[in-house]
């Protein structure tokens, strides 16, 4: 009765666990010992019609099976699909990443309907991003405050400060007079439309 039960038993853990989780060699891979064969030779006399291969096996170059990826599992006795690698996500990678993105700008009013051009993101990328679109436009830099928010640029003989704002995430772009008061509302519209078509992001 107890040899009836361990055997009953015993076939039912190898049934459960089944050929896959114990890697048994089950001849996926007999394929790679294959040897070629001779062509097919015909008796002498024998009067037939040349045979020409429907599907000619390729002639594969021997550094491409070198480089062919591993269609194996880890012990190399069964066909196994490649499974993909678990990602180690660099973190102080992603967050330097994300801490640079920059949003897309948008053409804005404050109260006073003076133009600005808010931005949401990192203020230091984005002052690098509206000096790059400056340069673009070729508009001449006449001079930059130390801070790097400030830039004092020259349009039609007249000079006037490009500035960025910053309140948390939240950038803005404004257009005063060398005397920190708004520039011209068309003025600073066509200077801040033109940073928004070039912006490089």
């Amino acid at each position: 009765m107890q040899l009836r039960l361990g055997l009953s038993l015993t076939l039912s853990v190898f049934s459960l666990a089944g050929c896959s989780s114990l890697a048994v060699n089950n001849g996926s891979l007999d394929y790679k010992e294959t040897t070629s064969l001779e062509a097919l030779q015909y008796p002498e006399g024998a009067m037939v019609r040349p045979a020409t291969p429907l599907y000619p096996a390729p002639t594969v170059d021997p550094l491409a099976i070198e480089n062919a990826p591993k269609l194996e599992n880890q012990r190399g006795n069964r066909f196994a699909l490649p499974r993909p690698q678990a990602q180690t996500e660099n973190t102080a990678q992603a967050e330097l990443t994300e801490s640079n993105a920059v949003g897309k700008p948008q053409l804005v009013t404050d109260g006073n309907l003076n133009p600005l051009l808010k931005i949401d993101g990192n203020s230091a990328t984005i002052w690098q991003y509206t000096l790059a679109t400056l340069s673009s436009l070729n508009h001449s830099i006449v001079a930059q405050s130390k801070n790097a928010t400030d830039v004092t640029i020259k349009i039609d003989q007249k000079s006037y400060v490009l500035r960025l704002s910053s309140v948390g995430s939240s950038n803005s772009l404004a257009v005063f007079n060398t005397d920190n008061t708004f520039a011209d509302k068309q003025v600073a519209a066509e200077l801040l439309a033109q940073i928004y078509q070039n912006w490089p992001a």
